[in-house]
């Protein structure tokens, strides 16, 4: 009994990250994603939500509406992104409160600047090495990820969308939104090109979502997108 719970766990796990790094999604998808039963997923899933780890919306329809109801995705609550780590959040709420009292606001924006600088540095030379800012953009979620943000980008209208999953300090940025500024400076002196944060997780979108525009033949940039209601543009 032990062994069958530790792998049913796990199971869940790989569920729960899936939805993580690229959700929101059908429970079709992650069972072909994962290679298990429908049946197992949609008990994964059902357990994910009845322990508010995961919640559902409709799927936007495609085309011309169909009969019956559209299908749900699922995706991580905040509580869900949580099991992947949100470490010392009091703490650091608590000491960043403390800076900003006695040192000023200043002081809150030189720290949130030296920890994305601190974050983004070793992956310098990687994301800096290819000429174009799609493909910058493409070796910044590389590195994010691997700092822990399950990033990945998409091709959208006129640019690249900058996606993370995943946010270890969305509960501290919540109340201190430089920590969020600091970070989308951070990315466009990375990708040499103007960029547009869209969404935060901290402002409980389901994904940071960074636009990164593409540059005209004059080198002008792109025009700027819309947000749509699930933190994409149009």
């Amino acid at each position: 009994m032990p062994v069958q719970v530790t792998a049913e766990g796990r199971t869940r796990h790989e569920v729960a990250r899936l939805l993580l790094e690229e959700g929101p999604m059908t429970a079709a998808v992650v069972a072909d994603r994962l290679g298990i039963s429908p049946t197992a997923v949609r008990r994964h899933l059902d357990a994910l939500v009845a322990d508010g780890e995961a919640d559902t919306r409709d799927a936007p329809r495609r085309g011309p509406r169909g009969r019956g109801r559209p299908a749900k995705l699922f995706l991580l609550t905040e509580q869900g992104r949580a099991r992947f780590g949100h470490a010392y959040d009091d703490l650091a709420v608590s000491a960043i409160r403390f800076l900003a009292e006695h040192a000023g606001e200043d002081a809150v924006r030189a720290f949130a600047q030296a920890r994305v600088a601190k974050l983004v540095e070793p992956h310098k030379a990687q994301v800096t090495a290819p000429v174009g800012a799609a493909q910058r953009a493409e070796a910044l979620a590389d590195a994010l990820t691997k700092e822990g943000y399950a990033a990945s980008t998409r091709r959208v209208g006129t640019g690249e969308q900058l996606c993370q999953h995943h946010c270890p300090v969305a509960h501290v940025a919540a109340e201190f939104p430089q920590l969020c500024e600091a970070e989308t400076e951070a990315f466009a002196h990375l990708l040499g090109i103007h960029v547009q944060r869209l969404a935060t997780i901290a402002r409980g979108d389901a994904a940071c979502t960074t636009h990164v525009p593409a540059e005209s033949p004059q080198g002008q940039l792109a025009e700027k997108p819309s947000k749509t209601p699930d933190g994409g543009n149009e």
